[in-house]
């Protein structure tokens, strides 16, 4: 029986279940193990403060490694980008949607001075943009303890990823869905991991739910992450989309305050896909994007 290393969480657990269905259907027997994170332990405290690569994933990369678990699945957007030695991405499932989602209002019709909630200093910034006026407060929890600080009428409005409310049910609550050119997504929003060890049975268990076409996309822009030295917690956004064998890959950077925003397109063929993504970064950075991030750093 293989062990499936999850957090907690409603939507984790939901991410969890989903390959163990897609493992079970293929004969593979499975349990999950629910295992706890740094970022599960300060739910209160905004992810910009917190800082470090692996928030969510580091306790399940290191139960991995002790082969306590055979496979972890993760949102694909907590995972850094550089991976322990010994582990690796054996597989990324058919990407959901990756687009952002506004709960409690059309954005343009929300009041002014409205008080709008997101962890993410990338939807901070993009927002800013677009609402100068709006008040952005830190929200984190799990999404139906956010859902119910808007019911309950602590803020206006909250934004987080459409993905994770169609896949716990709720996405007849959604008020609006922002297109790439309006909010660009985080990289790999939308899309899961599933990690294991770089050989052994959880590796070849989960190589056949690999999805090469959303494989490409999501090279891209990691490929295009790491080549700016970003985690998941900066303001760095990325979408990659496939046309037949073309992939299109947008990437910016954002300053913080929302005064800057540094975007850039490219194309190329699938089958390079880190080259695009590194390409991308490369005129990301002469662009002057890499004054924003050491300012984030700071």
């Amino acid at each position: 029986m293989l062990v499936i290393g999850s957090r907690g969480s409603q939507l984790a657990l939901w991410q969890a279940n989903y390959t163990k269905d897609r493992l079970e259907a293929r004969g593979v027997e499975t349990r999950i193990e629910i295992i706890h994170t740094k970022g599960d332990k300060v739910l209160d405290v905004p992810l910009s403060k917190v800082g470090g690569k692996g928030l969510f994933t580091k306790e399940i990369e290191e139960a991995l490694l002790d082969r306590r678990i055979d496979l972890a699945v993760h949102s694909l957007k907590d995972l850094p980008t550089e991976l322990p030695a010994g582990l690796m991405i054996a597989a990324i499932p058919q990407r959901a949607e990756p687009l952002d989602a506004i709960i409690g209002g059309k954005l343009r019709e929300l009041k002014f001075g409205a008080v709008v909630g997101t962890s993410s200093l990338r939807r901070v910034a993009q927002l800013k943009r677009i609402r100068p006026d709006l008040d952005l407060q830190s929200i984190r929890g799990n999404v139906d303890t956010r859902i119910n600080k808007v019911e309950k009428g602590h803020y206006d409005a909250i934004v987080l990823a459409a993905a994770g409310l169609r896949r716990l049910g709720w996405g007849d609550i959604i008020s609006e869905t922002f297109r790439a050119d309006i909010m660009l997504p985080a990289v790999g929003q939308g899309a899961l991991a599933i990690e294991t060890l770089t050989s052994g049975a959880g590796f070849e268990a989960c190589r056949p739910l690999d999805d090469p076409w959303t494989h490409f996309a999501i090279t891209a822009e990691r490929a295009m992450l790491a080549e700016l030295g970003g985690g998941c917690q900066v303001p760095i956004g990325a979408y990659a989309t496939l046309e037949n064998t073309e992939l299109f890959l947008t990437g910016g950077v954002f300053s913080p305050d929302g005064s800057v925003m540094i975007r850039y397109t490219a194309t190329g063929d699938c089958t390079r896909a880190a080259e695009l993504g590194r390409n991308v970064a490369k005129v990301l950075l002469q662009r002057g994007a890499g004054s924003i991030l050491e300012s984030v750093y700071e």
